[in-house]
């Protein structure tokens, strides 16, 4: 190993002084929490802060590892390539699940000290009247361990797929609906803890469905496919440094800014629990992703890989359904929804789809263009379908050229970066990953004012200013 990739892969003495400082103070907030009744929100947060020391640590000093086990990659938008350690999501997703395991005791201290008296044999049953002193266990919330635990369990299996698909490049229509088979046991909990498969109507239609509209086992279908979707659409908004990781902090920082809404409320709301759960696994989450983020914004030193997209795109999908708020969660993914279906023409083979998609760079200048997808005159598209790709290119939607004859030479290819650079012109990587992520900002805060205030238009009310949550939102 020579000595430039040996000194980049270790911890300047500043970095290793912060890192051990921001740990030594986390575990001591850490140990002052059982003093109380646990406090289980300032003990994840403290736990956050030792996931971004580990992370950040852990990604710096494995990096050689990955390079010389073939996990390395070639970042093609510089001028100077060379190879970079990939899958450092792997990195990520790893140390979440560590947390979230050492995590568990801290939300039910106070039960397991009330209701167990520090243990107890689960297999034995007493009636209620009969337990008067020992171990109470009728008393403690089995049904918030279930939820919790399913939630681990459904985010340790969208990781193996993640590190698969990183290792042996699987084919995504092979990959498509496995995160379905993932969230299982997130829907098995639902339907045993929750199972509200109702919807309410707008005001309009009232009169005709009624106030409830009970989707039954489509509920549950539509759970499926958000989880389908969460994950994929990370995965294809990419291919620029950092933007894969910043779009998934700017979601996460708004769900957790959801979930403070109720946490603020004047009164206890009926929904705290839901949101306390959510910030359980966001808090850890966005500690990992600072430190990814710290190495992959450009110039990254690592790639993130397909597993960090499935799981972050996962603890989306666990807060949004055990949180039981899942429609919020589409209005805070809106630009990936966009995305995916401005994608539709190359990803269902309308228009030929290369390997990758990521923007073109311009070794002259030094900035990204859209990359494109050449035409022959051999080669050109079907009637329909070359009326629509010449519509799309009068709606400025899409760089369209074409030769004296009409016959195209030339189309961008279909995604939201790609479509970026068609409006605004080159742009340096950096800067193009910075208005991507203003962007997803500027829309999430938009979904979430639609969501508490615009909403009032065809709803009754809010469920943020109401007493009543047993309906899905």
């Amino acid at each position: 190993m020579s000595s430039s990739s040996s000194s980049s892969s270790s911890l300047s003495r500043s970095e290793t002084f912060s890192l051990f400082s921001l740990t030594a103070a986390c575990v001591g907030i850490l140990a002052n929490t059982f003093q109380g009744d646990g406090e289980p929100l300032i003990a994840s947060l403290a736990l956050s802060g030792i996931a971004f020391s580990m992370c950040f640590a852990m990604i710096r000093w494995l990096g050689p590892t990955f390079i010389k086990a073939g996990l390395k990659g070639v970042d093609m938008s510089k001028h100077h390539k060379k190879e970079i350690p990939e899958c450092m999501g792997a990195v990520c997703a790893v140390v979440y699940l560590l947390v979230l395991i050492v995590f568990i005791p801290f939300p039910f201290y106070k039960d397991i000290v009330a209701a167990t008296s520090g243990g107890g044999n689960r297999d034995v049953m007493l009636h209620v009247e009969h337990v008067q002193q020992g171990r109470f266990l009728h008393r403690f919330p089995h049904s918030k361990l279930a939820s919790y635990l399913s939630a681990i369990l459904c985010l340790q299996s969208i990781a193996i797929l993640g590190i698969g698909d990183d290792l042996f490049d699987i084919r995504w229509r092979h990959k498509l609906f496995i995160p379905a088979f993932a969230c299982i046991p997130l829907l098995v909990v639902y339907f045993v803890d929750f199972g509200v498969t109702s919807i309410v109507i707008p005001i309009p239609l009232q009169p005709y469905l009624g106030e409830l509209f009970d989707l039954g086992s489509l509920y549950y279908v539509y759970m499926a496919c958000v989880a389908i979707f969460s994950p994929n659409s990370i995965n294809i908004l990419a291919g620029i440094n950092g933007v894969e990781v910043s779009q998934s902090i700017v979601v996460a920082l708004l769900l957790a800014f959801n979930d403070g809404l109720y946490l603020l409320t004047d009164y206890p709301h009926p929904a705290t629990d839901s949101h306390l759960f959510s910030l359980y696994f966001l808090l850890p989450f966005l500690g990992v992703s600072f430190a990814l983020l710290w190495h992959n914004w450009y110039p990254a030193k690592v790639f993130v890989g397909d597993t960090y997209c499935y799981f972050a795109g996962m603890v989306f999908v666990v807060v949004s359904i055990l949180g039981h708020f899942s429609k919020t969660l589409i209005l805070l993914l809106i630009p990936q929804i966009f995305n995916f279906i401005y994608s539709t023409p190359q990803l269902f083979g309308l228009v030929p789809c290369p390997r990758h998609r990521l923007p073109r760079f311009n070794a002259r200048t030094g900035l990204l263009e859209p990359s494109i997808t050449p035409w022959t005159p051999e080669r050109q598209p079907k009637p329909p379908i070359a009326w629509g790709l010449k519509m799309l290119g009068k709606l400025g939607l899409l760089r369209v050229t074409l030769d004296e004859e009409g016959n195209f030479v030339e189309t961008s290819n279909f995604t939201l970066l790609n479509l970026w650079l068609v409006w605004r012109g080159p742009l340096r990587e950096d800067r193009l990953a910075v208005e991507i992520t203003v962007m997803q900002t500027v829309v999430g805060l938009f979904g979430l004012f639609v969501r508490h205030r615009m909403a009032l238009l065809i709803f009754n009310a809010d469920n943020w200013s109401i007493t009543d949550t047993s309906v899905p939102v």
